[in-house]
């Protein structure tokens, strides 16, 4: 890329955005596998996995969101967007950065459990029960995101992501992927946490009607949101460095 250009990409907030997100995905996948290690009780390893997932989430967005406001989620990158919080270009290096985060993720929690890096899921998740609740997890996520940052409490947003997180793993069938990036990442592990390729379109699809749906609540439940949206998830610096 030409020196200067506006698709230049700022390396400080994508790392944060990969790293972030990979870290996320081990989480996820290496606790998933690590409940099934442990106990053959679904409803436990359940427990164990949302538990680990929320907690590592309030770490990683409290460690990240001064660098890069910790998105780590499509979802919220494109809601943030709409409401001016960050470009065009940004936008798109980051939901590139999550992905490819996502997949390191889940390949080093593979790794790290002696099984192939890149194994293909067989679980499948294609009942329109599950589609749903993936759209309602979605919509949630972005309503208390989007939410909490408009009340101006900033330092609780973390934990109120990490709890929503927690406790949609239960109320939802799908167990709250609400991630585009998490689905696509969460393809390349046959395990607990896994999702058979076949299943991950009608997911993102029903995740990116939710980013839609959001926006247009978030419009009416908060219409100045527009004014705090660079503070998504916190409130992170605007590098104008170019590298």
């Amino acid at each position: 890329m030409t020196t200067g250009s506006v698709w230049t990409p700022d390396v400080r907030r994508l790392t944060g955005e990969f790293v972030g997100t990979a870290f996320l995905l081990a989480a996820v996948v290496g606790s998933g596998i690590m409940a099934e290690n442990l106990t053959d009780d679904v409803g436990l390893q359940l427990l164990q996995n949302a538990f680990a997932t929320a907690g590592v989430l309030v770490a990683l967005i409290l460690a990240f969101g001064s660098v890069s406001g910790a998105h780590f989620n499509p979802a919220v990158t494109l809601t943030d967007r709409w409401f001016g919080g960050i470009d065009t270009p940004t936008a798109v290096w980051y939901i590139a950065a999550q992905t490819a985060g996502g997949i390191v993720g889940v390949m080093a929690a593979n790794i790290m459990f002696d099984l192939r890096a890149i194994e293909w899921s067989t679980k499948d998740r294609s009942s329109p029960n599950l589609v749903f609740a993936e759209g309602i997890a979605t919509l949630g996520l972005l309503l208390v995101i989007f939410g909490v940052v408009r009340s101006g409490r900033t330092s609780a947003v973390p934990f109120a992501v990490g709890g929503y997180i927690a406790g949609a793993y239960y109320f939802t069938s799908s167990t709250s992927f609400a991630n585009p990036a998490v689905t696509i990442a969460r393809m390349f592990s046959d395990t607990f946490a896994g999702i058979r390729p076949a299943s991950a379109p009608a997911f993102i699809a029903a995740q990116l009607v939710a980013v839609v749906v959001g926006i247009a609540l978030i419009h009416v439940l908060f219409p100045d949101i527009g004014e705090v949206a660079d503070r998504v998830i916190l409130p992170h610096e605007d590098p104008t460095t170019e590298l």
